[in-house]
């Protein structure tokens, strides 16, 4: 499990140092893709098998299905920790996180999202705000 929020930065190079609690469990490689909300989502691999399974058995007929599968997948890379901990985030990735310097990477249970610095601290603080509703929303799904 991932848990947990911790600042780096990415080199002018595109290379990103992985939390060391967090090398533990992706082994040597891992996916790397487009999140949503702007951020990048780190898969092990057991994990990416899972969700790429549930990915097939959307329907192709629909178009919403085929949309989030293209997004999902097109910006989809395995990427590998080098000896000092680091992994190189291909340009494009890098562009949709609009990610220059500074950088947010947190556990988020079964994968870790990768965020520019500056976008998660607009995303928290205006989720923060609305944080109770979203709670009370959450109670439909036995939390």
């Amino acid at each position: 499990m991932f848990m947990g929020e911790y600042q780096h930065t990415v080199d002018s190079k595109g290379r990103l140092i992985i939390p060391s609690k967090f090398r533990e469990h992706l082994e040597d490689c891992f996916v790397l893709t487009r999140g949503l909300d702007n951020c990048l989502f780190g898969y092990p691999m057991n994990e990416w098998r899972k969700l790429e399974e549930k990915l097939k058995e959307l329907p192709v007929t629909k178009k919403d299905a085929r949309a989030f599968t293209r997004f999902f997948f097109s910006g989809a890379t395995e990427v590998e920790i080098d000896k000092q901990g680091r992994i190189n985030i291909p340009n494009n990735l890098r562009s949709y996180a609009k990610m220059d310097k500074e950088c947010i990477v947190l556990g988020v249970s079964n994968r870790l999202e990768i965020w520019a610095k500056d976008a998660w601290e607009n995303y928290f603080e205006d989720s923060e705000d609305s944080f109770n509703d979203i709670a009370e929303n959450m109670i439909g799904f036995d939390i």
